[in-house]
């Protein structure tokens, strides 16, 4: 089998990523690592992928799914602005 087709490949790149959105935070790298490691479960479930071109695509897609989900369990509720009125040293 070619490396990209492995699952353990992908699990292992998922924990390189998350261990980066530790040290880096900020939901950067953390859409990659969900990605990553559903492309990793889909590996081992033997989903079919043909060629590196359909892996990265799936990959891509997890990772953007992932990232709008947090975005929206994450993200700014609206109206969330914090207004100061005052200055901290006051």
């Amino acid at each position: 089998m070619i490396l990209w087709e492995q699952w353990w490949v992908w699990m292992s790149g998922a924990v390189f990523l998350a261990t980066l959105e530790v040290l880096a935070p900020g939901y950067i790298f953390l859409g990659f690592a969900i990605g990553a490691f559903a492309l990793g479960l889909l590996l081992v479930v033997q989903v079919p992928l043909s060629g590196f071109a359909a892996t990265i695509l799936v990959f891509a897609v997890l990772s953007l799914i992932a990232y709008l989900a947090m975005r929206r369990v994450f993200g700014l509720k609206s109206g969330s602005v914090e207004i100061w009125d005052r200055d901290i040293n006051d």
